[in-house]
């Protein structure tokens, strides 16, 4: 396991199929406890469409790996209870997070669209990061990447 210490959050985004998807990680030293293997990632993941269509977002798939080799995936309807309706010019917006065993890892996947055609597209969600502070950190530190 490798610490690294505090640095400003990182923002990561990419864009396919006209939908662009920007995502910000931070640690949560509050809900975190380094000391039982809890490692607490949040993320804020805005949604543009930036197209010409409307497209409804149906599933989500995460890819999740930890230090050490521990990979999972992730396959469920919407985002947190939402299958939002994405009209072109909008932006849809939440917050979600995961738990890891490790200090550090990296989440990635797509999300599942559907165009007003009823064509299924894949829309990339870019490889974001996941790292935890240094020990010593302060729940003062809360904000994290």
């Amino acid at each position: 396991m490798v610490w690294r210490p505090y640095s400003a959050p990182m923002e990561y985004e990419l864009k396919t199929q006209g939908i662009r998807v920007s995502v910000e990680p931070r640690f949560s030293l509050a809900q975190s406890d380094p000391t039982e293997g809890r490692f607490v990632f949040l993320y804020h993941v805005l949604m543009e469409n930036e197209g010409a269509a409307p497209a409804q977002l149906l599933f989500r798939h995460w890819r999740i790996h930890e230090a050490g080799g521990v990979d999972s995936e992730v396959d469920g309807e919407g985002v947190v209870g939402e299958q939002p309706l994405l009209m072109p010019g909008t932006k849809h917006e939440y917050q979600s997070f995961c738990i890891l065993r490790s200090p550090v890892g990296f989440m990635e996947g797509y999300y599942t669209f559907v165009d007003d055609g009823g064509e299924e597209f894949h829309v990339e969600v870019p490889r974001f990061h996941l790292s935890a502070p240094w020990p010593g950190a302060t729940e003062d530190d809360e904000v994290m990447n």
